[in-house]
C-alpha cells in the first residue's frame, strides 16, 4: 500500500502480552451527562462483573461531558472508593468528544465503551474484546440486529435503527450491521491512527469511526447481544437523526473525492513467514494486475462507448482523440486509488499529467491503427474499426501498466523514505505542543496533558482524582 502521509502504515497484528505491568489490558469508558442516578449502580454492577469473570487486568474510567447535576460528585466518590475506577469531567458535551478524549490518554491496549444504562447484557464484554487480545480483529461492536441476538425494544426505535442502517449500506456501502449500538471496543495502536480522523464529537461518531476503519480494511469483529432499552433514555431522536444524516453526507463526500489517508491505517499480513515479502519480486504485483484489468476493462468499454458517440458527429480521428482523453482521465483517477493505492489529494496533478503523457502514447498507437487501416481499405466499415482499435488498446494497456507501475505511481520504498516520513505515530504525537487542564474533579487533582493531535475540544479535559 503506498503513502502520501508521514504516519506509516500499521504493523501486523500481534496477541497482546500475557506479563503483568502496570497498565490494565482493558479500560471501559462509560460517557455520562447528568446521571446521578443510574451511574453508582451501573459502576459498581460492571466492576462486579469485571472482577468476577474477566481474566485480564482492567480499569472503568467515567467520562462526565458538563453534567449540571451531582454526577461530578458522584464519580469523584467511586474513583476514590474503588481502585480500579477512575473520573474524568469535560466542561463540553458530547459523546464522541468524550470518547476521544478519554481513549486518547488511555494506557490500556484495549479500549471499549459502553452505556451508562447497561442495556447489553455483560456476558458479551468478553466475547467483544477476546479478539482484540489476541490479535485477531482490530475492532469489535455489539450488534442488535443479529439473528441470534434477542432485543426488548419498541417498534419506533427498531424501525429508526433499521433504516438507519440501510442508509448506511446503500449511501456508505457499511457491511457491519449495527452502527449505534452503545458496546464498543478498538485496539489502541489502532485508536491512535484513527481518532484523528474521525470529525463528529457527538452521536455520528460511532459511524464514522466504523466507516473509516471498514474503507481501509480494518477487521470489525461483530458479537450478537442480547439487548433491552432503557424506556427513561434522554437521548433526542430526531436531533440525533437529522445530525446523523449531516455526518453521512460529510463522510461520503470525503471518501468520494478521496480527501481521507486511509493507507494510514492499513495492515500488513499476519506473521506468517509466507506472507512475508520476498526478495526480489515486487510487491504486491498479483493484487495490481487484478485491479488494472478491471479497471482497464471498465475503462476501455467507456472508451468504446464514448467514441461510438464522438463518432457520430465527427471523423474517426477525432472521435477517438476525444475518447481517449475523457477516458484516460477517468482510468488515472481509478488506477492511482483502486490499483496502486494512492488516496489523497497531494501529487493529483502530477499523476494526471503523467497519466496524459501515458495518453498520448495510446493516442499514437490507436491513430497509427486508424491511419494504416484507411491506407489499406480506403473506407472501413465501422466494425473493422472497432476491432483495429481493440487490438491497438490491447498492445497499449501493456505499455500503460508498465508506465503506470514503473513511473507514474512508483513503489515507495520504507528505507528510500527520511526519518521524517517514517516516525511512528508515538514518536509524533509525543512531539506536538499540550494543552495543561485544570478543572478539578475533587479537591486533589492532577494535570493531564493533552496532545495537538487530538480535537482541539479536549482542552477542556479534566484532571482524574490522586490517588
Amino acid at each position: 500500500m503506498r503513502t502520501d502521509t508521514s504516519w506509516g502504515t500499521l504493523p501486523a497484528r500481534e496477541h497482546l502480552p500475557v506479563e503483568v505491568t502496570d497498565a490494565p489490558v482493558l479500560d471501559v469508558t462509560i460517557p455520562v451527562y447528568n446521571e446521578e442516578q443510574d451511574l453508582e449502580p451501573c459502576v459498581r454492577r460492571l466492576h462486579e462483573h469485571l472482577a468476577r469473570t474477566f481474566p485480564y487486568s482492567f480499569r472503568i474510567t467515567i467520562a462526565d461531558n458538563a453534567s449540571t447535576d451531582r454526577t461530578p460528585q458522584v464519580a469523584a466518590r467511586l474513583d476514590t472508593e474503588i481502585p480500579e475506577v477512575r473520573a474524568y469531567r469535560l466542561e463540553q458535551k458530547g459523546r464522541g468528544r468524550a470518547l476521544r478524549t478519554v481513549w486518547s490518554h488511555s494506557d490500556a491496549p484495549v479500549l471499549a465503551y459502553m452505556d451508562v444504562d447497561l442495556s447489553t447484557d455483560l456476558n458479551a464484554l468478553l466475547p467483544l474484546v477476546a479478539p482484540l487480545i489476541s490479535g485477531h480483529s482490530d475492532l469489535a461492536i455489539g450488534s442488535r440486529l443479529s439473528r441470534s441476538s434477542r432485543v426488548v425494544r419498541g417498534p419506533k426505535r427498531e424501525f429508526i435503527s433499521r433504516a438507519y442502517n440501510l442508509i448506511l449500506k446503500s449511501s456508505l456501502s457499511a457491511r457491519f450491521s449495527d452502527a449505534q449500538c452503545g458496546f464498543k471496543a478498538i485496539r489502541r495502536d489502532v485508536a491512535q491512527r484513527l481518532l484523528p480522523m474521525v470529525e463528529d464529537t457527538g452521536w455520528f461518531f460511532d459511524t464514522e469511526m466504523l466507516v473509516l476503519a471498514e474503507r481501509a480494511g480494518l477487521r470489525i469483529h461483530e458479537v450478537p447481544v442480547d439487548w433491552i432499552d432503557d424506556p427513561d433514555s434522554t437521548v433526542h431522536i430526531v436531533k440525533t437523526a437529522t445530525e446523523d444524516l449531516k455526518g453521512v453526507w460529510r463522510v461520503g463526500r470525503a471518501l468520494a473525492v478521496g480527501a481521507l489517508p486511509l493507507d494510514r491505517l492499513a495492515r500488513p499480513f499476519g506473521d506468517d513467514p509466507r506472507d512475508r515479502r520476498i526478495g526480489g519480486v515486487p510487491g504486491g504485483l498479483a493484487r495490481q494486475l487484478v485491479g488494472f484489468c478491471v479497471v482497464g476493462a471498465l475503462s476501455t468499454l467507456f472508451y468504446l462507448l464514448l467514441y461510438s458517440v464522438f463518432r457520430a458527429m465527427a471523423g474517426p480521428q477525432l472521435a477517438n482523440a476525444a475518447a481517449l482523453l475523457v477516458s484516460a482521465v477517468a482510468n488515472t483517477a481509478a488506477n492511482r486509488r483502486l490499483t496502486f493505492g494512492v488516496r489523497g489529494r497531494e501529487r493529483a496533478v502530477r499523476h494526471q499529467a503523467q497519466g496524459l503523457v501515458v495518453f498520448a502514447i495510446g493516442l499514437a498507437l490507436t491513430s497509427g491503427s486508424l491511419a494504416a487501416l484507411d491506407a489499406a481499405t480506403g473506407t472501413p466499415s465501422h466494425s473493422t474499426e472497432l476491432a483495429v482499435l481493440i487490438a491497438a488498446n490491447l498492445a497499449a494497456t501493456v505499455l500503460r501498466f508498465l508506465l503506470l507501475r514503473a513511473w507514474v505511481f512508483p513503489e515507495r520504498r520504507t528505507d528510500d523514505l527520511p526519518a521524517r516520513d517514517i516516525a511512528p505515530a508515538s514518536a509524533t504525537a509525543s512531539a506536538t505542543a499540550s494543552t495543561p487542564v485544570s478543572t478539578p474533579v475533587s479537591s486533589a487533582t492532577a494535570t493531564v496533558p493533552v496532545p495537538a493531535s487530538a480535537s482541539s475540544d479536549t482542552a477542556d479535559l479534566d484532571s482524574r482524582t490522586a490517588r
